[in-house]
């Protein structure tokens, strides 16, 4: 099993991209929350924007991150 961390500032590009995302506090920056994202379709990223799913896990980072401020 391979482990990749990417820092990425675009909440769809995290979902369509990654297997679990991180949420971080502001300074000092630490991880808030972690989201297991579970969309059917591991191969392309394009598609996983199409996955009823998607806009669930948007909504809810959305949501998160928004907290934060």
């Amino acid at each position: 099993m391979y482990k990749l961390v990417i820092l990425i500032k675009l909440i769809a590009e995290c979902i369509s991209l990654c297997d679990r995302v991180a949420v971080m506090t502001k300074r000092p920056g630490t991880i808030k929350n972690i989201h297991n994202i579970n969309l059917l379709n591991k191969t392309l990223p394009s598609e996983n924007r199409n996955d009823k799913k998607f806009y669930y896990y948007y909504d809810i980072l959305w949501k998160e991150i928004d907290k934060n401020e």
